[in-house]
């Protein structure tokens, strides 16, 4: 039975491409120089700090401009909070990977309100849709990729 799992993951080497992409963006724009802005990269997630709230703002702008051009679906990042220690603002972003299981429901129900004819399934942190027909599955992936979803979505394991 033709069958496809979607899943919401990111290229960590990519990102890690990305962020050193925007470090070098940040030391050659002249608006922060003599500015103490950093970004970071590390396990849970990047850290950004500027002096100034404005400048965070600019160099989120500019990780998300190279998530872009590393072909990165910027909603894979997500804000952890804000914090301001000394003269720094800092900003942790979290990197979302996997479907959450409210997310899930919300997938499995849209499939259903369609009125395809596949079966949409969870699976830990993805979703498994099942079909007799290969254009049934080929039907609910476009249905998937109209709706404007909070995560990236990508669709693989596609098996006839």
């Amino acid at each position: 039975m033709p069958s496809f799992d979607i899943v919401s993951e990111i290229d960590m080497h990519e990102v890690t491409n990305a962020v050193d992409q925007a470090k070098k963006d940040l030391a050659t724009r002249w608006d922060f120089k003599n500015v103490e802005a950093t970004i970071e990269h590390d396990d849970k997630g990047i850290t950004i700090s500027a002096e100034q709230e404005f400048q965070l703002e600019q160099l989120m702008d500019m990780l998300r401009m190279a998530f872009a051009k590393r072909k990165i679906d910027a909603r894979a990042l997500s804000e952890d909070g804000e914090s301001k220690s000394g003269k720094l603002v800092k900003q942790h972003l979290l990197l979302k990977q996997g479907i959450e299981t409210d997310m899930a429901k919300k997938i499995v129900k849209l499939i259903k309100e369609a009125k395809l004819k596949v079966q949409a399934s969870i699976q830990g942190d993805k979703v498994r849709v099942t079909g007799k027909k290969r254009d049934d599955l080929q039907t609910a992936i476009a249905l998937l990729k109209e709706t404007e979803l909070e995560i990236p979505l990508q669709f693989n394991n596609f098996r006839d």
